[in-house]
């Protein structure tokens, strides 16, 4: 090192941040993702979460049966009823690190929290925190802006009911044009109520509770009824809910210390193992994998003294012990499945007897397609090596160490034009694209079979790498990049059909999307608007004032990747594929896929009108 060097490598160099300074820099360490409420992980929901699960470990520790919820206009509001923090250490507990109650494992033994970093991470990174406990009537508010104390009131006497209340309005500069979505946080408290018999949970008026815990989160999030009843385990760490389905792939719902692990982890691992070998073990058949669990349907949640999570928005668990001195989380799965559900099968043999049928109609199944399954495998192999229709990112789903924010993607595209306008304009780091030829086949109605005859949907599932199952998914995001027209709806109804037919928890996993891109390019010498509705074409017009330049984009194709780059990068638009809960994907496919009926025609030409409507009024422009 020069001279010159080392003097510019001085004392005055090295800086520590203090912890809001470092939260605010570095916030993805904290919350995972930023984002601005498209996706159920985006930072704002954590932000949330981790406010919540204070007050969930207050409960489960027998404190408090209700918690009160708001979400109005940006600004979050939670009110629990348990103990309250103490009122010397509320400023402590908001702002100083590693702060909290979590490091007595007596005191907290299994909880949710964060380890007194959470809710610091809520204050840093909101423009107003607020926070005040009520205990033994008296109580201490602070405010906060952006983790510094704006206000500290003195302790007052209160007639409140002993508990916590937290009011935070995330930080318009670091989550950008962000927007709270009902359908996510309600997710996130029915979560809290099936893991927590007893409690109650209040969202802008609406009631949340359950009687029955992961065997209500089955019976309400399964399309349909069950093979047979749902098989409901409990024991004291560990619960489990567990059927079959006329479905192809496997469907869990696991959880940690109420953590919903949405990438699974060592006790989903353990569930699969131990669910396999009661089976083989109940009929006494090898069975093979495969044909045990295709079809299922389950829940596991488990509880574990100190859970090590592989990244720190804890979606996917890392731990391979229940307890310091306790067996590791395998043994103890495999021991807990091997005894409750082999005496389920003994008692209940009507349900025995109904998935053994299903087992022996996989197995048929599978042995059928054997043989072209084998070649297609050869044959996606052969051009994976130099196919032609995915042009590959560098970071991917499965490698959790770089793809941290889940920002992997690929973009299933139809024709070269428009694939070659996102090749040229994706990033090429976490974006990939996969080329169509054209309309893909109507796959509704056929058996897994079409899907390695077929070259296409062969190689897109390579692609993906879903044949075994989500745990090899390479793409946090799936999103089909169709044409806004006539042809480009149907060529997406016919990929959502593949993907609903064959692989619907990819669906269920919230892993597919629809981009959506401008339909008009308005702009005058100084400012470009891009527009994806009528409404904001007007509004765009106003604000170029007189004779404006107006482009209407008919393809993808038509879109320059100078101006793509715009639409696929930190702006993009992407509308979630959701599966309404009262409606079952067999229903919704025969009603869009199926024959032509006068109810299917009559409903897509009225939503088609919209889109024609446009085109006509643009060329009478």
């Amino acid at each position: 090192m020069s001279s010159q060097n080392t003097q510019n490598y001085s004392e005055d160099t090295i800086r520590t941040l203090d912890w809001k300074e470092h939260i605010r820099r570095r916030p993805g360490m904290y919350i995972g993702k930023l984002g601005d409420g498209t996706f159920a992980d985006d930072g704002i929901y954590v932000l949330l979460k981790e406010v919540m699960d204070n007050s969930i470990d207050e409960f489960m520790m027998g404190n408090g049966k209700k918690i009160e919820v708001t979400v109005q206009e940006g600004r979050v509001t939670v009110r629990d009823y348990g103990r309250g923090i103490p009122l010397g250490k509320v400023i402590d507990v908001a702002s100083k690190m590693n702060t909290g109650a979590k490091y007595d494992s007596k005191a907290f033994k299994k909880s949710v929290g964060l380890n007194g970093v959470g809710i610091k991470a809520v204050n840093a990174l909101s423009t107003d925190f607020t926070v005040q406990a009520y205990r033994e009537g008296e109580t201490k508010r602070v405010e906060f802006s952006r983790g510094e104390v704006v206000t500290d009131h003195d302790m007052d006497t209160s007639g409140e009911k002993n508990g916590t209340y937290i009011a935070f309005t995330p930080d318009a500069e670091i989550f950008e044009n962000y927007r709270f979505r009902d359908e996510y946080i309600e997710t996130l408290l029915r979560n809290y109520t099936y893991l927590n018999k007893g409690l109650s949970i209040v969202y802008n008026g609406k009631v949340f509770q359950s009687k029955n815990g992961l065997l209500d989160l089955l019976n309400e999030n399964m399309d349909g009824e069950g093979l047979y009843p749902i098989i409901h385990l409990e024991g004291e760490d560990l619960e489990i809910a567990v059927t079959h389905g006329n479905q192809y792939g496997e469907e869990y719902y696991t959880f940690v210390n109420g953590q919903h692990t949405t990438q699974g982890g060592t006790h989903l691992v353990a569930f699969r193992e131990a669910y396999v070998k009661t089976i083989r073990d109940y009929y006494n058949k090898n069975f093979d994998v495969s044909d045990i669990r295709t079809g299922i349907i389950a829940a596991v949640s488990i509880k574990v003294e100190e859970p090590v999570f592989e990244s720190q928005t804890k979606t996917k668990l890392g731990s391979k012990d229940v307890g310091p001195n306790g067996p590791s989380v395998r043994n103890f799965i495999l021991d807990f499945v091997t005894e409750h559900l082999d005496n389920f099968l003994h008692k209940n043999t009507e349900s025995a007897e109904i998935l053994y049928k299903k087992i022996l109609e996989s197995e048929k199944e599978r042995k059928a397609i054997s043989g072209i399954k084998k070649l297609a495998r050869e044959r996606a192999k052969k051009v994976s090596l130099h196919n032609k229709k995915l042009r590959d990112c560098r970071v991917h789903y499965t490698d959790i160490k770089n793809d941290l924010n889940g920002n992997s993607a690929i973009f299933i595209t139809e024709g070269d034009s428009a694939s070659g306008s996102i090749t040229k304009a994706r990033n090429v780091n976490s974006q990939a694209v996969f080329s169509l030829k054209g309309k893909p086949l109507n796959s509704f109605g056929l058996t897994r079979k079409v899907v390695y005859e077929n070259e296409e949907f062969n190689l897109l599932q390579a692609a993906l790498d879903i044949e075994d199952g989500l745990d090899t998914l390479r793409y946090n995001h799936v999103i089909i990049a169709t044409d806004a027209d006539v042809d480009g709806m149907h060529i997406r109804l016919l990929l959502l059909t593949f993907f609903l037919q064959f692989f619907p928890e990819l669906v269920k996993n919230g892993h597919l999307y629809i981009l959506q891109t401008p339909l008009f390019r308005v702009r005058n010498k100084k400012k470009t608007f891009y527009c994806y509705s009528d409404e904001e074409k007007l509004s765009a017009m106003k604000k170029c004032g007189p004779k404006p330049e107006i482009t209407r984009f008919k393809g993808l194709g038509e879109i320059s990747p100078d101006e793509f780059k715009h639409f696929i990068g930190k702006d993009i638009r992407l509308e979630q594929v959701r599966l309404k809960k009262d409606v079952p994907i067999k229903d919704l496919l025969e009603f869009y896929m199926g024959k032509n009926t006068p109810d299917r025609q009559n409903f897509i030409i009225d939503n088609l009108v919209v889109e024609e409507d446009l085109v006509t009024q643009e060329s009478n422009n």
